[in-house]
């Protein structure tokens, strides 16, 4: 086909939208069965809509006209959400009803669970919903200095384009962050470093010596070193914003350090009495109240026991590891990262207050598992597996094979219960068809999370039972 075929007819369509997908296009059929994903439309409309692309079996299409709107549609709050040109692209779903967004995530999660691993939850679980504005603690501001119109903009990138949005106020962010980017473009726009000041990262805490006092973390990253102009620059920018703190990262991750001393940055989970201090390039939930109902629930699924020991993969900076070590017997936190061990048993000795049972931390290569490896880390009672988008593949296979030639294990059991806290369907489904068809357990329960409202982001848990037990 030419690429003049793929391009936009010059005429609307008229179209009845039936369903959604995740990216919340809607999804119509022509009468000879082709599908058409068309950007802002909704279930239940009828609407006109530029062909933009055409394939084989399906085209890309835009909304033009509704001639027949849907119930669930509602204004959006942000006025840089839209189709219109260099509409912002943070979210896609603001068009949509809450309660509407949260059913696609879970009929997703359903149709990824039995499409792709042939598997049904016995029982669906309450979607774990919280604030849908304000939300977003961390975040990746793009920087960029526009020469042609004289400005510096400061937030995400348009829709469907390398270019920076021209944002000036941002509800999915705290008021206070979102009132910062105006004045985060005019800093920008003073410093001598204007054109080599490309991104700026968002992570939202609290003091941890006092949980009532919060904390913005920018970190700045520059190509160029400051020049001390700049530098007053910005330590001027954090005494007019007193809760800013300002990180400067010249090179990779591993560069970032404060620019002046201050209040160490943490976030709270108060129902188990932990405090846990994170640097900003540390990987944290993105919504904190999300996160504390989403501990709570992994660890009431998992049902630690004073008896029992428990493994946490993927355990990072012990987000659910040093809770449940206030239940479990013991517990054993590995991660793939050393540097994120290293702060989990700083964060270990810093809560040693409310942890009750002997817990360790130790670093693993967890994309690359072996039965060797299983076993070197112990018969545990139960798991919580809480992986990256890839998944938790080896581990699961390794669990399997295990399973399927138990000679090669004499002695070693198998975890009763494991508790697969997902940021993928797909991934989450590949893995719970391993679980389910090839080492011995039953997916007892599983439901979405919204941890990023107004966007097409899937988070989700499972429940896995030993079959028989």
């Amino acid at each position: 086909m030419t690429k003049q075929a793929e391009q936009a007819t010059s005429a609307p369509d008229r179209l009845v939208v039936d369903a959604l997908d995740i990216e919340a296009q809607g999804v119509a059929r022509r009468e000879d069965g082709k599908v058409v994903f068309i950007e802002g439309a909704l279930p239940g409309e009828t609407v006109s809509a530029l062909v933009r692309r055409r394939k084989n079996n399906w085209e890309q299409a835009t909304l033009t006209e509704i001639h027949r709107e849907s119930s669930q549609r509602v204004k959006p709050r942000c006025p840089h959400f839209g189709l219109h040109e260099g509409a912002c692209g943070g979210c896609k779903m603001q068009h949509l009803d809450g309660a509407a967004q949260v059913a696609i995530k879970q009929r997703v999660l359903e149709d990824n669970l039995w499409h792709l691993g042939k598997v049904k939850a016995e029982t669906l679980l309450r979607p774990i919903e919280g604030p849908w504005w304000g939300y977003r603690w961390r975040a990746r501001f793009s920087v960029r200095h526009v020469r042609k119109k004289g400005v510096v903009l400061v937030g995400f990138h348009e829709r469907k384009s390398r270019y920076v949005a021209d944002i000036r106020e941002c509800h999915v962010v705290p008021p206070e962050v979102s009132a910062l980017l105006l004045p985060l473009r005019d800093l920008v726009g003073s410093m001598d470093a204007i054109e080599t000041c490309p991104q700026i990262e968002l992570a939202c805490g609290v003091d941890a010596a006092d949980a009532t006092r919060p904390v913005i973390a920018l970190v700045l990253r520059h190509l160029e070193p400051l020049s001390e102009g700049d530098l007053a620059r910005l330590r001027a920018f954090g005494q007019a914003h007193p809760a800013v703190q300002w990180w400067l990262q010249p090179k990779g991750p591993d560069t970032v350090h404060l620019l002046d001393a201050g209040p160490e940055l943490a976030y709270t989970l108060p129902e188990f009495g932990i405090v846990m201090p994170f640097r900003p390039t540390d990987f944290t939930q993105v919504n904190p109240f999300i996160n504390q109902v989403l501990v709570s629930r992994a660890l009431r699924l998992l049902d630690a026991r004073p008896n029992e020991r428990v493994i946490d993969w993927f355990c990072g900076l012990g987000n659910f590891t040093l809770p449940i070590a206030t239940q479990a017997g013991e517990v054993l936190g590995i991660e793939g990262s050393e540097a994120l061990v290293a702060r989990s048993r700083e964060n270990l000795v810093r809560n040693q207050g409310a942890v009750r049972s002997p817990t360790r931390f130790v670093a693993r290569n967890l994309f690359e598992m072996t039965p060797a490896q299983l076993l070197e880390d112990g018969t545990a009672d139960k798991w919580l597996v809480d992986p990256p988008r890839e998944g938790a593949f080896a581990l699961v296979k390794t669990l399997a094979d295990l399973h399927q030639d138990p000679t090669t294990a004499p002695g070693w059991r198998a975890p009763r219960r494991i508790v697969y806290v997902s940021c993928n369907p797909a991934t989450l489904a590949r893995d719970a068809g391993l679980l389910v068809h090839q080492a011995g357990y039953r997916c007892t329960a599983a439901g979405v999370v919204n941890m990023f409202p107004h966007t097409a982001h899937v988070e989700s848990m499972a429940v896995f039972e030993r079959s028989g037990e």
